[in-house]
């Protein structure tokens, strides 16, 4: 078990490339974590293509919803099945 996201061998993808463009504003779905459940091993964070996992200073992780695509590798990878994704909101402008 890795400590800190710092003790995590580095990502697959670069975090720069990910983050040059926003593309979450054509999300179906979005994640929704549940504290009570996570454990802070920050699997989502090491495997999110995107680069939206953010860890905050709490340790707990949040998900910047402007680059999230809602791929779903984080709910997938959650061992402890701490998030969760839910349909995204649209607002229809006719």
């Amino acid at each position: 078990m890795f400590k800190t996201h710092e003790d995590l061998p580095p990502a697959t993808m670069t975090s720069e490339s990910s983050r040059a463009n926003k593309t979450g504003n054509w999300r179906a779905f979005r994640p929704i974590l549940d504290r009570d459940k996570c454990n802070k091993c920050y699997i989502c964070w090491k495997f999110c293509p995107d680069a939206a996992v953010l860890i905050l200073e709490d340790g707990y992780v949040e998900f910047d919803l402007d680059f999230c695509k809602g791929c779903g590798i984080c709910e997938t990878e959650c061992s402890k099945k701490a998030i969760t994704l839910v349909p995204e909101e649209f607002e229809v402008q006719i």
